[in-house]
């Protein structure tokens, strides 16, 4: 499916769109230092601001007494969660995020956890020594960090009283269909079911079961989420104070003024930058309540969390156990999912467990029979804000399903994945997917894939060889619409935006794009921040560069338009000259304009310039046929993404391998490299997919080889994992990423394109790549001692 609701989305020759290496519009600012992140907002007179941290996994505050912590000096204000200001806040879990709840109370449902008290003092040292003040009546509360122990029936329950009407506890959204009973003890539930399961058991050759187990893990956000607000006299946006807020992005703007009840035109930021994050959307308290201490106070304040305070899941926890029938051949006949997933702390989002039910892997088989029961456990492990695309609807289930499979018939899984994959059309089309056989045939060659028995190859320096193969689409987010302005001015044009600069480059595609529209060079498009424009590059990485360019490369194309409609009326009616450079200044005879009697639709752009069609060496540059100042706007969206069929149809895709060495003496496992190869499309920015891939393959790794969040089961407590402490691999840790791009042109965003998105993230392809080399199997992380233990050596 090509672009063909968009404006010249065949477009076949490309000057702009998909160059390497063209420099991010603020690369420089960030590499200097000139950057300015929320942290780094130290203004006069400003007051620090510190909350109260749960030192146990599940706890109330019974009462406090904030007589001795007043009494210092240097504290200013000290509220508790009876205070009428906090009471009058509720709190959603931001963009996408969870729902609404009680910004502060006195519950705590996890270590670390803001809860009951802020204090705002002169500085951080005395808002802490007023911390530990504070007399503070706690009643420990039974907990659940073990989810399997959490909803047996004898569990205790966490949550009397489920804060939430649907079925999915600290879900944000629920997406997940069928007849679900209601919640039990700790436990909602999540069932879907499509097709005759047990007739498709029943038509089964072979039947596997076998369990997917994926442990929580975290990314690194580098730069500690907080802010810094103050008030201020306002002459221009209506009566009272406006409010000035630094260390927020975008969308969390739009929290603050249904947060704090405030017009939206009366918020200002100056920091566009954000911090690298991995499909985090979520607003941390520590951004929320600095306006509210700020009005309290008449001072600036800040609060912003330490890197104890920052280690949120990008994947919960998940139990999953598979029943899967199959033919002689390898042809799938029915897939029974079991799972066991952690809810989360309240105000986690639903995204990473019933969001799998809807957009799982399983209907890009051929197999119309599936079924999918969920339990959602309550627990207080911690929070996963959004969105838990680690690995993308647990997408893994089904490729240790089709390794297995293989493993079996004593086949090679490419073959048994190609069987069983459907045709782009419905899960009935016997066509194959030309993404997915271009994919197929590119990794094939890098790899020189041979494929091989489990256990049965070793390498020149004996340790064994293993390697793994999974597939997945290319998705894009189609759910954002998109605000769009361009303005030429003095020959240049603007793109204004009100950011944020997240990492993904989102805003330099834009550029790109229009400047492949306009016939001009990267440097001709000028992106202005302003936080009060419009304009918002939502959509996370690749996947929503290629939909906010899609409604970009609208709106240049109805500036194109205007500027040769200009044209043509400037070079039969020529304005007064605007002084010297412009057809010889004043007092000279200005040329023969070589546009004069023309139409627009005889004219072009290209190489910076107003063209003539027919003769192209005709034409003036842009700044000379076009004085006038043109503004051109477009809102909408990309047609719906294939994505959206839950894989019931499907357009672009990618592939991954994972080749291994394991030392079957000492237990170490070293990924040999990573090799990809995906389909986007249509590459925009060639630097940031590349980038992204890399990031992607690395997460992966880190996941399934060195993370891991190790609990007290007597206190609920977490025992490892805090930004401190952990030790992170360093660029020489990383593993070989092979990649090769395609450009099918075979989706419907800017000019056929789609992205990445989190589809190559991935929880299991290092771990067959294991079991590939020993023959069993190793939970994540593959730590060198759980892979002597499999092997009987510890």
């Amino acid at each position: 499916m090509a672009d063909l609701a968009g404006v010249n989305g065949t477009r076949k020759d490309f000057s702009v769109v998909g160059k390497p290496n063209l420099p991010g519009v603020l690369s420089w600012s960030q590499a200097a230092g000139v950057a300015k992140f929320g942290i780094d907002y130290v203004v006069p007179d400003m007051l620090e601001a510190r909350f109260l941290r749960s030192p146990y996994a599940n706890a109330c505050i019974k009462s406090v007494d904030t007589a001795k912590a007043r009494a210092i000096p240097g504290v200013v204000d000290i509220l508790t969660w009876e205070d009428e200001d906090i009471r009058n806040l509720r709190s959603g879990g931001g963009f996408m995020g969870g729902p609404s709840q009680a910004f502060l109370d006195n519950i705590a449902d996890q270590e670390g956890t803001e809860v009951g008290v802020i204090v705002v003092a002169e500085n951080e040292d005395i808002c802490e020594e007023a911390l530990r003040a504070l007399d503070v009546k706690w009643e420990v509360l039974p907990h659940v960090v073990d989810l399997r122990k959490g909803r047996e029936p004898d569990a205790p329950v966490i949550r009397p009283t489920p804060p939430y009407a649907k079925a999915g506890g600290g879900g944000g959204f629920r997406t997940g269909g069928g007849d679900n009973p209601p919640k039990k003890g700790n436990v909602s539930y999540s069932n879907m079911s499509d097709g005759d399961v047990e007739a498709g058991f029943r038509e089964a050759d072979h039947i596997i079961e076998y369990d997917v187990n994926t442990a929580a893990f975290a990314g690194h956000i580098p730069n500690p989420t907080g802010s810094v607000a103050w008030w201020f006299d306002d002459a221009y946006h209506g009566g009272g104070k406006s409010l000035r807020v630094e260390g927020i992005p975008a969308w969390t703007e739009d929290s603050i003024a249904d947060l704090h009840h405030i017009p939206p035109e009366k918020i200002f930021r100056e920091s566009m930058f954000l911090g690298g994050r991995y499909c985090d959307w979520g607003n941390r308290k520590t951004q929320l309540i600095t306006p509210l201490l700020a009005k309290r106070t008449g001072r600036p304040v800040r609060c912003v969390n330490n890197r104890y305070e920052m280690y949120d899941f990008n994947l919960n926890q998940r139990y999953v156990h598979m029943k899967v029938g199959f033919k002689s051949n390898g042809l799938i006949t029915a897939i029974d999912d079991f799972s066991i997933a952690d809810s989360g702390v309240r105000g986690s989002s639903s995204f990473g467990n019933t969001m799998d039910q809807t957009y799982g892997p399983y209907f890009t088989t051929r197999c119309g029979n599936v079924r999918q029961k969920m339990d959602i456990v309550d627990s207080n492990r911690g929070n996963m804000y959004v969105s838990g695309q680690h690995n993308p609807m647990s997408w893994d289930s089904l490729m240790v399903g089709l390794y297995l499979i293989a493993e079996k018939l004593g086949k090679d899984p490419i073959e048994i994945a190609t069987l069983n994959l459907h045709g782009p059309e419905s899960q009935i089309d016997p066509n194959p997917v030309p993404s997915y056989e271009a994919c197929v045939a590119a990794v094939k060659k890098m790899m020189n894939w041979d494929w091989h028995p489990a256990g049965s190859r070793k390498l020149p320096d004996g340790r064994l060889h293993g390697a793994s193969f999974r597939y997945n689409q290319c998705p894009r987010h189609s759910v954002s619409g998109y605000i769009t302005k361009l303005e030429l001015r003095n020959g240049l044009v603007h793109l204004p935006t009100k950011g944020p600069i997240i990492g993904h480059f989102g805003l330099e595609c834009n550029a790109m794009v229009i400047a492949e529209e306009l016939g001009l060079e990267y440097k001709d498009i000028s992106i202005d921040f302003d936080d009060h424009e419009a304009y918002r590059p939502y959509g996370g990485g690749s996947d929503g560069s290629t939909a906010s360019s899609w409604a970009m490369k609208e709106c240049a194309n109805i500036l194109k338009k205007r500027i040769l409609e200009a044209a043509i009326e400037e070079a039969n009616n020529p304005p007064a000259p605007m002084g010297f450079g412009m057809m010889g200044g004043f007092g000279k005879k200005q040329a023969t304009n070589p546009l004069k009697g023309l139409k627009p639709e005889d004219l072009d752009m290209k190489d910076g310039k107003v063209i003539v069609k027919a003769d192209p060496e005709k034409g003036l540059p842009l700044a000379q046929a076009v004085q006038a100042n043109l503004f051109a706007t477009y809102s909408g969206r990309p047609p719906a993404a294939i994505w959206t069929q839950r894989g019931k149809a499907l357009d672009v895709m990618n592939v991954a391998t994972c080749e291994v060495a394991v030392d079957t003496e000492t237990g170490e496992v070293e990924i040999i490299r990573f090799g990809v190869v995906a389909d986007p499309g249509k590459i925009l920015r060639r630097t940031s997919l590349e980038s992204q891939i890399d990031q992607v393959m690395d997460f992966s790794a880190g996941c399934q080889l060195q993370e891991e969040f190790v609990y007290d089961q007597k206190t609920g407590v977490k025992l490892s994992t805090n930004m401190f402490e952990y030790k992170k691999v360093t660029m020489l840790d990383m593993p070989r990423v092979d990649m090769d791009l395609l450009e099918t042109r075979g989706s419907n965003a800017c000019y056929g394109g789609s992205g990445i998105s989190h589809s190559l993230a991935n929880t299991h392809l290092a771990i067959m790549a294991i079991h590939n080399a020993i023959g069993k199997w190793v939970e994540s992380p593959a730590t060198p001692e759980k892979v002597l233990k499999a092997l009987g050596k510890a």
